[in-house]
């Protein structure tokens, strides 16, 4: 291996111009922060969120339950209220009936006079009758009061007769009868002292309850109507029929009291109240569409879904900067822990390589100050002595020995040069001769491989204050990398200029395959390395830190296929060391 690429492992100088390593540290660590990054959102998204949907579920189950208890409310009120009217419409008129049975005599009820004036008062009283009529024992109608030519008539056979001759009261279901329209009828038994019975029976409208009373305060989207227990409709219906239809609603069980119960018609959930009127064979129903008591619910529950969204949103977006920029600080600390851990155990390298180098130099000089010396004494010999054998040959070698001896000197003193630079040491530079001492190290490796290295400096680049052992450690590192990333045979350019704010530009231009964009982001990384082999990532990143330290700047171009040029941008004043 020859002396600059021991010198590159020694340093850590990465081979940027290489494919990266896919499993190499670089992405070793950058995976640890993104797993880092993605447990905290994942664990802080947990923390902030859960809560957050649990109460917003437990405010949506409280809200439902709460505006369902209110829509409920309402249709057991209404319900309950049109059962209690209706009771009291058939009570009312059941009690009136019972009052003229009882406070007249059967031959002022056999009066056709005296029923019609009766008729009057209760159709003035509480309206609703149609007629009036007295039934004897045997069924037959003595008197009659109404519309209808229904005197003379006979009830035996009916099974409203035999009801009402049991029970003493009677109140039938809607039904057309003999007088062709929809009607339901009252029948009240009276017995007498001397053993006669007798039936005061009364038709009332069926359509005055529905529209006096069931029809009342539906909203559009509801029903109400009365059924019996068949399920033949007593009352009109807004969706199910007209009167004496039967409906395709199942008959619910009897309950005393009001009940609400949710039932699906096609594909429509509806809800309805029912109740059973006592004393009438009547079953009230009412049917309402939720949605149209569900308007506050579906506000509430918008506004909750919405503040929910929005939290989440905000949360997250939170939790996600927070988790970038958290980890971004830590990676940004590690670094910087990782680079000054680096550069002290840099630093104590190279002085323990200059220690060795001086010490190896020191040995060098002392046996080549002796040849020297000998050298020269054969000299003095030749010159005294006249008749020397082979004088001229022996003068020759002497020579020979002399300038190897010189060039040995300066290649010590060269290294000397690199190996006693250890702490910053200002002095006037002069940047061409610098970069003839770094390529007096390269030249041989660049002749090996034919490659050219051509530098041109502008005639008025000024000579510039700065550490010239750091200087050549940063141009040695980039044109090594340069030697590295060109083809044999490749070119280098080396250019010095002075730039419009009075810096000075080095630019070191190589012709080799260049840097991809993904790579030109990373590439002043610690640890970040293109060699698959032997690359520890550090170089460029140690290059970078001293020409921070030296006050200057630097930066890379390239297009991949037509190579890549660094920048080292320096001041010409004189800067604070380590600043």
């Amino acid at each position: 291996m020859k002396e600059t690429e021991v010198s590159r492992e020694q340093n850590g100088l990465p081979d940027h111009h290489r494919a990266m390593d896919k499993g190499g540290k670089s992405d070793a660590r950058g995976f640890r922060y993104r797993r880092l990054r993605k447990f905290s959102i994942i664990l802080m998204s947990i923390v902030a969120l859960v809560p957050l949907i649990i109460m917003t579920a437990v405010n949506y189950y409280q809200y439902q339950k709460a505006m369902r208890a209110d829509m409920i409310f309402p249709i057991t009120r209404q319900t309950s209220n049109t059962r209690h009217a209706l009771q009291s419409f058939i009570a009312t008129r059941r009690s009136a009936l019972d009052f003229v049975i009882r406070g007249s005599t059967y031959e002022e009820l056999s009066n056709h006079d005296k029923l019609a004036e009766l008729l009057d008062d209760l159709k003035t009283a509480f309206g609703g009758f149609i007629d009036l009529g007295l039934i004897d024992s045997r069924g037959n109608q003595v008197s009659y009061v109404g519309p209808y030519p229904l005197e003379g008539k006979n009830y035996r056979d009916q099974d409203w007769f035999h009801e009402v001759s049991i029970r003493g009261v009677y109140v039938s279901d809607v039904f057309k009868g003999y007088r062709g329209f929809p009607h339901f009828v009252i029948a009240i038994m009276h017995s007498t002292g001397d053993g006669r019975s007798y039936i005061l029976r009364a038709t009332l409208d069926s359509d005055m309850m529905y529209r006096d009373i069931i029809s009342q305060n539906l909203r559009p989207s509801s029903d109400a109507f009365l059924v019996n227990r068949s399920g033949v409709l007593q009352t009109p219906s807004h969706f199910y029929g007209k009167v004496l239809d039967t409906i395709s609603l199942a008959i619910p069980a009897y309950s005393p009291k009001t009940e609400v119960m949710e039932y699906t018609q096609g594909t429509k959930k509806l809800l309805m109240g029912y109740a059973f009127i006592e004393g009438a064979p009547f079953l009230l129903i009412e049917t309402v569409e939720p949605a149209s008591y569900m308007e506050n619910w579906l506000s509430v529950r918008k506004q909750l879904l919405w503040f929910l969204f929005t939290s989440v949103v905000i949360i997250l977006a939170v939790i996600i900067w927070g988790a970038y920029h958290m980890v971004g600080r830590i990676r940004e600390a590690d670094l910087k822990r990782t680079k000054m851990l680096h550069e002290i155990e840099y630093t104590n390298k190279m002085a323990s390589i200059g220690r060795v180098a001086a010490g190896v130099a020191h040995e060098i000089n002392n046996p080549m100050a002796i040849i020297n010396e000998n050298a020269g004494m054969i000299r003095d010999i030749l010159t005294v002595t006249d008749n020397f054998p082979s004088r001229e040959k022996i003068a020759k070698y002497v020579n020979s020995i002399v300038v190897s001896v010189d060039r040995v000197s300066k290649i010590t003193h060269r290294l000397l040069g690199f190996a006693k630079r250890m702490d910053p040491q200002i002095e006037l530079i002069n940047l061409k001769d610098l970069i003839d001492e770094v390529l007096s190290f390269l030249g041989k490796e660049a002749l090996h491989r034919n490659i050219a290295i051509t530098y041109d400096f502008s005639p008025d680049l000024p000579e510039i204050e700065s550490d010239r052992g750091q200087l050549q450690q940063v141009f040695l590192n980039i044109v090594t990398n340069a030697i590295e990333a060109v083809k044999d045979g490749g070119r280098i350019n080396i250019d010095g200029k002075v730039r419009p704010d009075g810096r000075v530009d080095v630019l070191v231009h190589d012709d080799g395959p260049g840097i991809s964009k993904e790579d030109l982001e990373r590439i002043f990384e610690p640890f970040f390395t293109t060699k698959k082999a032997h690359g520890t990532g550090l170089g460029l990143s140690i290059t970078y830190g001293i020409v921070q330290k030296l006050g200057g700047e630097i930066k890379v171009e390239s297009t991949l296929g037509e190579g890549t040029t660094f920048i080292v941008t320096l001041p010409v004043a004189r800067f604070e060391a380590g600043g």
